[in-house]
């Protein structure tokens, strides 16, 4: 079999990567949003750490949803159409709505714990979390179509899925997840109506969920997909907490800045989009046997590498000047200072994120298990902690004149 991939130059791939992660840029919007919306962000001490949980969240069930579309398209598993797809495709998706609601069940617990240990909760806010990331979840399940789409219309059009579709996604779903926060956290403290809303709507996706379990069971594609990442999940819960604290930790030490609080959500997603690409391209690769699952096989690899690393650079410099410009902030001094910073956090956040995702398909392919249940989930969790590290890190070096 072929794969664009292996043809193609670099400055192609890079133009191309470029492209893909040019709607990254949107996640400003969502910055914008949080920045605008601030207010009911200071109704609970849980409510700001749980926003990059959510992101992190709705970012590991759309990878699983990408990678899997990707790989099953370039295999010929599924075929680019909603309408006479096959039974892979169809059961693809019933998963992906059990594990949104286990997802949410799982993250809620560790919310609370890390709640409890570092953000000042007690065990009256637990039903308050629960209620709010199913309800955010529930409603982030729409993204799922987009998705789809997407992934559709790039493989009709001959460009790369691995490529295109995760950091589209990204965006979209960031953005999307954001005002689905911002309308959950409105209701919520809107009164009993709004938690009743929330609470139906909670309702309807543990119905939804335990009858697509009880529909697939003895399916072997839903059980696997659940099996394996299920175990992900955890380790997922576990990490985008981190990432919630260094939050809370970033907030404290800048305050409202409203070019930081702009341009996170952006900065967490181009992360994630480069582990995306790395991951997603190398797990098809393996799957075509392109690629030997061994670290010394990273060097036929570097093409997609360094495309996905040069146009996150790119990128982050134009995320400095628009976040300043935007905010009325701009001038040359606060330019360079601002760059200096964001290019020492995606240099830092780059370097991990590609040994992690690399390490990661290698490892699970080995094991005999399917890399596409794994790589992008477990990346775009670590990306947001290791993104929102770098970013403290760069913070603390280098300052915020």
């Amino acid at each position: 079999m072929s794969y664009g991939d292996v043809s193609k130059n670099f400055f192609s791939m890079f133009k191309e990567t470029s492209f893909a992660y040019f709607f990254g840029l949107g996640g400003l919007f969502a910055g914008f949003m949080i920045a605008s919306y601030f207010g009911v962000f200071e109704f609970a001490p849980w409510t700001f750490a749980l926003y990059p949980v959510l992101i992190s969240a709705k970012g590991v069930t759309g990878g699983l949803l990408s990678g899997r579309l990707s790989t099953g398209l370039h295999l010929g598993t599924m075929r680019p159409s909603f309408f006479n797809n096959t039974k892979t495709f169809y059961t693809l998706i019933e998963a992906l709505i059990f594990l949104t609601l286990a997802t949410s069940v799982t993250i809620s617990i560790f919310s609370f714990v890390f709640g409890q240990l570092f953000w000042g909760l007690t065990f009256a806010d637990f039903p308050g979390i629960l209620l709010v990331i199913v309800a955010t979840m529930s409603l982030g399940l729409f993204v799922s179509i987009i998705t789809i789409n997407i992934a559709f219309l790039s493989f009709k059009k001959g460009s790369d899925p691995d490529v295109v579709v995760y950091p589209i996604l990204s965006t979209i779903s960031d953005i999307f997840i954001t005002a689905c926060y911002i309308f959950v956290l409105t209701l919520y403290f809107y009164g009993d109506f709004g938690k009743i809303a929330l609470f139906l709507i909670g309702i309807l996706i543990v119905f939804i969920g335990v009858y697509v379990l009880i529909k697939n069971l003895h399916e072997t594609v839903f059980t696997k997909t659940i099996r394996e990442s299920l175990f992900t999940m955890v380790i997922v819960a576990f990490l985008v907490n981190i990432a919630g604290t260094v939050l809370v930790g970033i907030q404290n030490f800048v305050g409202a800045r409203t070019e930081i609080v702009m341009v996170y959500p952006a900065l967490i997603g181009m992360i994630g989009n480069v582990g995306s690409v790395v991951g997603s391209t190398a797990t098809t690769k393996l799957a075509l046997g392109l690629l030997s699952p061994s670290f010394s096989s990273m060097k036929k690899h570097l093409k997609s590498i360094f495309s996905a690393w040069g146009a996150s650079l790119l990128m982050f410099i134009i995320l400095a000047f628009l976040s300043l410009f935007l905010n009325g902030l701009f001038s040359l001094s606060s330019l360079y200072n601002f760059v200096s910073i964001l290019l020492l956090t995606n240099i830092l956040a780059v370097l991990a994120i590609v040994f992690l995702t690399y390490t990661i398909s290698i490892l699970t392919f080995k094991k005999g298990l399917d890399p596409d249940n794994f790589v992008i989930p477990v990346e775009s969790s670590f990306a947001d902690g290791i993104t929102s590290l770098a970013l403290l890190a760069s913070l603390l070096l280098l300052g915020l004149s």
